[in-house]
């Protein structure tokens, strides 16, 4: 299945581009496209806490996808 995927902060500073098409199996999870995304791109493996929304909800890594989901990936803030 075709997902777009769109990133901010350093997720988009790595990924090179705010949304980004890509191709997953059908049975494809939240793990699947972390995995995905951190063979394509090796800087990608630094967000060990990013986290993912589907639909505008925070999603676990066992959380299946879906072709018209909406995936944002949130990168860790900090600010004071």
């Amino acid at each position: 299945m075709n997902l777009t995927i769109l990133s901010f902060g350093i997720a988009k500073e790595i990924i090179g581009q705010l949304e980004l098409s890509v191709q997953l199996p059908d049975t494809a999870t939240v793990a699947d496209l972390k995995q995905f995304l951190s063979a394509e791109f090796t800087d990608f493996q630094k967000l060990a806490s990013l986290r993912v929304a589907v639909n505008t909800e925070y999603a676990d890594d066992s959380a299946r996808l879906h072709p018209n989901d909406e995936i944002v990936l949130i990168p860790p803030v900090s600010g004071g």
